[in-house]
């Protein structure tokens, strides 16, 4: 399966959960009312126009490499002598609420934050493939404080998950929290590490975006 038809059935799949329609989203985009079906069922176009890419992850709130989008440019291992090699991982400019929950910003790189590579390896994240983004809230705390810096290995999604502490989606909110599976199978729930803050019991694995698994946190001390 290739990229493009990775982005129909993200973008069909993202329709059906959101209840929308196929002609509304092409008058979105300003495209005549068959737009869209026609890109979705037989693959014309092969792939979106970068602006009604970018149009259709916004109002989604997804990435744009969820849509056929390109993955943001990760920088080539740096070797000085005597020096391990080292990767530059994108920082993302946005926040993951930690709290009562926040719409993200725009899903563009606000920066690098240069790791070893050998410890990449050793975290089983592939660099390609994990960002760095902000903790925005006191929800997941004392796990991690507003401010803090996470990893977060969008390899691990849906298709992997298990307990641990993720980064998703929920109502078009973009929020750290703990994900607790239960004994209904593929249901779970999103639970706050603060007992201060609430919890989200038995919920529906189809209104929930998992955008990745939170591997490694950084924090200021002061």
């Amino acid at each position: 399966m290739d990229e493009s038809e990775h982005a129909r059935i993200a973008l069909d799949r993202l329709i059906a959960d959101r209840g929308e329609n196929y002609a509304d989203l092409s008058r979105l985009i300003g495209r005549n009312p068959a737009y869209i079906q026609q890109f979705i069922k037989r693959g014309t176009p092969r792939k979106l126009d970068e602006e009604d890419r970018h149009v259709l992850a916004r109002y989604f709130g997804v990435p744009e490499q969820m849509l056929g989008g390109a993955t943001p440019p990760v920088a080539a291992p740096v070797r000085v002598r005597g020096i391990p090699a080292v990767v530059a991982v994108p920082r993302l400019a946005l926040g993951a609420s930690a709290g009562q929950g926040s719409l993200d910003e725009d899903e563009q790189a606000a920066g690098v934050m240069a790791f070893d590579a050998r410890w990449l390896r050793h975290l089983g994240v592939r660099p390609q493939r994990v960002s760095i983004i902000r903790v925005d809230g006191e929800s997941m705390a004392p796990t991690l404080n507003d401010g803090d810096d996470i990893m977060v290995d969008h390899d691990d999604d849906a298709g992997r998950l298990r307990d641990g502490v993720y980064v998703l989606r929920l109502d078009g909110v973009l929020m750290v929290k703990r994900v607790a599976m239960g004994p209904r199978r593929g249901w779970f729930s999103v639970v706050s590490d603060n007992p201060h803050y609430p919890d989200w019991a038995d919920i529906d694995p189809a209104l929930v975006d998992i955008v990745g698994r939170v591997v490694w946190s950084g924090r200021r001390l002061h």
